[in-house]
């Protein structure tokens, strides 16, 4: 069995709407596994700071590189990265920006965003913050197989509008390094061989994947929020894919 002393570093980042609080019945599971698991909540996200709807994604990333540094994160202990849905654009960037500090990065139902790319490019200058929409119209956009009435009113109590300027803000890449961090892709709400094929087609979705030097698939059918819905077997992927080297 994995021991705490040997284990890497985990790093678990939530998309849109959510915080350290997504992680908690992974988190579960993995310390049971005596995983060094880690669950942040971004700058943004965080209901007790004031300032939190002016937060950028380089407010992100700084705060993702801060995050390193206390947990002694560094090119001999790299840290696994997991990162679910809109998480992808800080990673993306800390990718970009600190390749030589990862280990792996675990997307889930989520991927390396393009340079240029944002989210919400158009968003309606009046909007300041994006609030979650409702569920009728978030399971038009990703998959809510697996959720329960109880967890559902779950994320609704504690989800926080994501602040605007980090659904504006371009990604900007600049470092082809990112592209041979060993990276997991794990296909929930959409399985991996049609996540392949819009990949090899230019899907702008997927469109980094095909740049990517050394890419594992794993399929975990399940709908957008595993966390929720399988929480013990995505634990176990993730379990499996930080204790792999290269």
């Amino acid at each position: 069995m994995t021991t705490i002393a040997s284990s890497p570093t985990i790093i678990l980042i939530a998309g849109h709407w959510l915080g350290a609080w997504a992680w908690e019945d992974v988190l579960e599971h993995l310390k049971a596994d005596h995983s060094r698991a880690t669950a942040m909540t971004l700058p943004g996200l965080d209901a007790d700071d004031p300032e939190r709807a002016a937060r950028t994604l380089d407010d992100q990333v700084a705060a993702v590189v801060d995050l390193f540094a206390r947990l002694g994160v560094s090119e001999e202990q790299r840290a696994v990265i997991v990162a679910h849905s809109g998480a992808n654009a800080p990673v993306s960037l800390v990718l970009d920006r600190h390749p030589e500090l990862v280990q792996r990065v675990v997307w889930f139902d989520s991927g390396p965003m393009a340079t240029g790319s944002a989210f919400a490019p158009d968003l309606p200058e009046e909007v300041d913050e994006l609030p979650l929409p409702s569920f009728d119209v978030l399971g038009q956009q990703a998959s809510l197989d697996g959720l329960s009435a109880d967890v559902l009113d779950r994320i609704r109590a504690r989800a926080i509008p994501e602040p605007d300027c980090v659904l504006r803000q371009p990604v900007e890449l600049t470092n082809d390094a990112r592209n041979g961090v060993p990276t997991t892709l794990v296909c929930c709400s959409i399985p991996s061989v049609q996540m392949l094929e819009m990949a090899r087609g230019g899907h702008p979705m997927f469109t980094e994947v095909a740049k990517l030097q050394n890419v594992d698939v794993i399929d975990l059918a399940t709908g957008h929020w595993p966390m929720w819905s399988r929480p013990r077997d995505l634990a176990e992927v993730i379990q499996s894919e930080a204790s792999r080297i290269g």
